[in-house]
């Protein structure tokens, strides 16, 4: 689904600055993630309006991001996540299409299943030997990392809702898009990932209860480990078979709805 076709659907929404998100940055959070079919967007988005603000930049709602995942040769980070590792953690580099801003960023799952996040304004570019770097990693790694390199690219298109009453903040991720680093290319148009990102989780969450009047349930899901699994043919992909199972489902009924 392009991008305009779901511009419609968004205009009846409040917009809200991109100066006023830092009220609900939720660097030290809780979230859940919902993976369901595109077509579904544009009903779920309707059905929010009333309950949250979105995001606008110099009149756009739509917003592309670049990710770039770092790791070991030997898949270090991802054999954790898949494993379901407590305090584990992620390394990135994030670019803002929209307005060229890049961060290398740092994301830790704690052993109490919250999310903390770290970042410095740095681009790829920036030279690995760059001290500022080193010293970031260092700061909020808890292992050495002298190895790590860019493993896996993302591209995807961001919608990113903020509640009106509730302090919490969701984001709507769809188009996405893989690219291994040997150029193995994976696209997923049929496909939507949303996270509800809060300090703690509300029962009375107006995009949880949504969600869950269309039976959509939570589901771990990470957006490295989905592409890592499509792109790179030397990992075990066992535990995460049932969650590609889910993405084929997924496709089927994208195409029988299109």
């Amino acid at each position: 689904m392009f991008s305009s076709e779901i511009d419609k659907f968004l205009i009846p929404y409040v917009p809200i600055k991109l100066s006023e998100m830092d009220e609900v940055s939720l660097m030290d959070r809780v979230e859940k993630k919902y993976i369901f079919s595109t077509d579904k967007l544009p009903d779920l988005v309707n059905q929010l309006t009333d309950s949250y603000k979105i995001l606008e930049i110099d009149s756009f709602r739509i917003f592309p991001y670049h990710t770039t995942y770092l790791d070991t040769p030997e898949r270090m980070l991802f054999v954790q996540q898949i494993r379901g590792k407590l305090n584990r953690y992620k390394v990135r580099y994030r670019r803002y299409e929209y307005s060229g801003a890049s961060f290398l960023e740092i994301k830790m799952k704690t052993n109490k299943l919250k999310t903390k996040k770290w970042r410095i304004e740095k681009s790829l570019d920036t030279k690995t030997n760059d001290s500022d770097i080193s010293d970031f990693l260092n700061q909020y790694l808890p292992y050495d990392f002298p190895d790590l390199q860019p493993v896996l690219i993302n591209r995807f298109n961001r919608i990113t809702l903020v509640g009106k009453e509730l302090k919490e903040r969701i984001t709507l991720d769809f188009n996405l898009n893989y690219s291994s680093i040997d150029g193995i290319v994976s696209e997923l148009p049929f496909v939507s990932v949303a996270e509800l990102k809060c300090e703690r989780f509300n029962c009375k969450s107006p995009f949880a209860m949504v969600m869950k009047k269309a039976a959509i349930q939570p589901i771990r899901f990470s957006k490295y480990c989905i592409g890592t699994a499509l792109t790179c043919n030397t990992i075990i992909k066992n535990t995460l078979k049932p969650k590609l199972i889910l993405l084929n489902k997924l496709e089927n009924e994208y195409t029988q709805s299109a």
